[in-house]
């Protein structure tokens, strides 16, 4: 973690206590103050009305892949990309203390998680699969509930946090199961310093449009990590690309390559550049 933080922060994620996105608020900034919201859209909005001063959202998951929600709100909405950090996904399944695998009739969580539990999932084709906004809501929804029979995928720490028992732990189909959160800011400015850079574009129509827009960076010896495709919102057939690149937007060449995007593109937004996140 390379990003200082004051006494004062308060951290917006989405989801109830003891989510995943929680897990990477307090990873990156320590033990502070979080702010839960009951989606993408008011994790922004609390950021923006400054009810937070900072956001974690989730952004791609190396099972799963994007999570397209937050990538349009980054594209709509004007908070910095000022960090990021990842979090190994362990999932596991959740009940009450009275409860046997034997009895489950239904399970519940995001469903990112039920995809990420696909195999053993497969091994219960009797069991009813429920998708929930949240994998900790998950878990406080069957505590309230009180059934025996239903049962949630969220983490260990979500079973802690409502008091409830892990009947199985690490039921995800890999152990090489990361989700990636970006840290936001509002900010007038980039951070000074990082060695990664997120932007996104559009390109204009046209035959080798796409192309020349990858050669402003590949030209330069500049290393992409990422390139994926989004719909814009309104546009039918127009597409945004969302990009990950080495280097920090003020750095001479990865300045240049932007500048040379600019002029071919038709719109060039720079997310943010900060530091690449260390394996957990």
């Amino acid at each position: 973690m390379s990003y200082s933080v004051d006494d004062m922060v308060r951290v917006a994620f989405q989801g109830v206590r003891g989510a995943f996105s929680e897990d990477a608020a307090t990873r990156f900034f320590g033990e502070i103050d979080t702010l839960p919201c009951v989606d993408f859209e008011s994790v922004f909005r609390a950021v923006s009305e400054d009810n937070a001063n900072k956001a974690v959202v989730p952004v791609e998951n190396s099972i799963e892949g994007s999570v397209t929600a937050v990538n349009d709100l980054l594209l709509e909405n004007d908070l910095i990309i000022v960090g990021e950090v990842l979090v190994k996904v362990v999932h596991c399944l959740i009940g009450h203390e009275s409860t046997n695998i034997t009895d489950i009739k239904r399970v519940y969580s995001h469903p990112q998680a039920l995809g990420q539990c696909r195999r053993f999932l497969s091994n219960h084709p009797s069991w009813e699969r429920i998708p929930s906004f949240d994998t900790a809501g998950s878990v406080r929804m069957i505590r309230d509930g009180s059934r025996a029979d239903e049962v949630a995928i969220a983490s260990k720490r979500a079973a802690e946090v409502y008091n409830m028992k892990v009947l199985l732990e690490s039921i995800q189909d890999s152990n090489e199961n990361y989700t990636r959160f970006f840290i936001l800011e509002k900010a007038s400015h980039l951070l000074k310093s990082g060695d990664k850079t997120s932007l996104v574009f559009a390109t204009r129509s046209g035959p080798g449009a796409l192309y020349e827009a990858m050669g402003c960076f590949a030209s330069r010896n500049i290393n992409m990590t990422k390139v994926e495709s989004r719909p814009r919102r309104g546009r039918t057939w127009e597409y945004a690309f969302f990009v990950d690149i080495d280097g920090h937007a003020d750095e001479p060449e990865v300045a240049e390559a932007l500048a040379d995007l600019v002029r071919r593109a038709v719109f060039v937004k720079v997310l943010g550049s900060y530091d690449r996140a260390l394996p957990p």
